[in-house]
C-alpha cells in the first residue's frame, strides 16, 4: 500500500494512493485521524487499508505532494553506511553507526524544489532509503525491529559540503529546504525484507549513484535498535539510512549540483523521488 500525504485546493490531506488517483481520506469534519502521523499514531494502519480498494477522489496530477510525514518528531540520518561509499571516501569501515539530526524545514516533497544556497556552491546528492517509524519503542531489539517499521521511502540527503568541513555536519547537512523526501510511503507488508533493494540516483538523467541495500554496512534493523538506546522512538519518526558511493564530492572534479539540475532518487519497490534544483534568493 502507498500512503501519500498532499494539498488540494488549498486543504492538505493524506491518503492511500491507487492507479494515478489518490483515495481522500481527510481530515473531514468529525475526521478522527487529521493527519498521516496520527494515523501510525493510532495504530489504524489496518483501518486506511480498508480504503486501499475505494474509488480515487482526486488524480495525483491534480495535487501537490507533501513529504508522507510533513513535520515528523525527529529525522534521524546515519553517516557513511555503504562499504563502497566508505571505500570511495577513503575511510575504514565503522564499529558503530554515525549519527546526525536534520531539521523538519530541510524537508522537501516529491516534485517540489531543492534550493542551493546563496553562501555556498558545494551542493551534493545522497540517494538514501528513508524508514518511517510507526510503533514507537525505547531499547528496542534488534530481533523485533522491523515490527515498528510503518513503512520505507526514498530521500535525498543534499548536503553542502563546505560547511561540512569547515563547520560540522549537522550545519552542512541543515540548510533549508536541501532534503528531498518522498514520494510516498510504501508500507512494510510490500518490502518485508529492506535489505534487497536496489537504489539509483540520476542527476539530470544520467545515472551517478547506483547500490544494493545489501551492501549496508548497519542494517535497518540493526540502526533502528541503535537509535533507539540513545532516544525514544515515535510514530512517525524518519531516519535515513545512508548512501551508496557515486556522491559528487567523491568524483574528481567535484560533481556540485547547480540551479537548473533535476535530480532522481529509484528504488526498487517504491518508485521515484524528483527533485527540481534552484537558486535561493534573498
Amino acid at each position: 500500500m502507498k500512503l501519500a500525504s498532499f494539498e488540494v485546493k488549498g486543504r492538505a490531506s493524506y491518503g492511500v494512493v491507487v492507479g494515478d488517483g489518490i483515495v481522500d481520506l481527510g481530515p473531514r469534519v468529525g475526521s478522527r485521524y487529521l493527519s498521516l502521523r496520527a494515523v501510525l499514531a493510532a495504530d489504524a494502519l489496518d483501518k486506511v487499508a480498508a480504503s486501499a480498494g475505494a474509488k480515487p477522489d482526486v488524480r495525483l496530477s491534480d495535487v501537490r505532494l507533501l513529504p508522507p510525514i510533513p513535520a515528523p518528531d525527529k529525522i534521524v540520518c546515519i553517516g557513511l553506511n555503504y562499504r563502497a561509499h566508505a571505500a570511495e571516501a577513503g575511510l575504514k569501515v565503522p564499529d558503530h553507526p554515525s549519527l546526525f539530526l536534520r531539521l523538519t524545514n530541510t524537508l522537501v516533497p516529491h516534485g517540489g524544489a531543492l534550493v542551493r544556497p546563496s553562501v555556498s556552491s558545494d551542493m551534493d546528492y545522497e540517494g538514501e532509503l528513508a524508514v518511517v517509524i510507526g510503533r514507537g519503542g525505547r531499547h528496542i531489539a534488534a530481533g523485533r525491529a522491523l515490527d515498528h517499521v510503518a513503512g520505507y521511502a526514498c530521500f535525498n540527503d543534499g548536503s553542502l559540503r563546505d560547511y561540512q568541513r569547515q563547520h560540522s555536519v549537522a550545519v552542512g547537512k541543515n540548510f533549508l529546504a536541501t532534503g528531498g523526501f518522498g514520494p510516498w510511503l510504501v508500507t512494510r507488508d510490500e518490502i518485508p525484507d529492506p535489505g534487497e533493494l536496489t537504489l539509483t540516483t540520476r542527476l539530470n538523467s544520467t545515472e551517478v549513484q547506483r547500490g544494493d541495500t545489501a551492501d549496508m554496512i548497519f542494517s535497518v534493523a540493526q540502526i533502528i535498535s541503535y537509535v533507539s538506546a540513545f532516544t525514544p522512538l515515535v510514530p512517525g519518526d524518519v531516519i535515513s539510512t545512508g548512501t551508496p558511493p557515486g556522491v559528487g564530492m567523491a568524483r574528481k572534479p567535484p560533481l556540485w549540483l547547480k540551479p537548473g539540475d533535476v535530480v532522481e532518487v529509484e528504488i526498487s519497490k517504491i518508485g521515484v523521488l524528483r527533485n527540481s534544483v534552484v537558486a535561493e534568493t534573498k
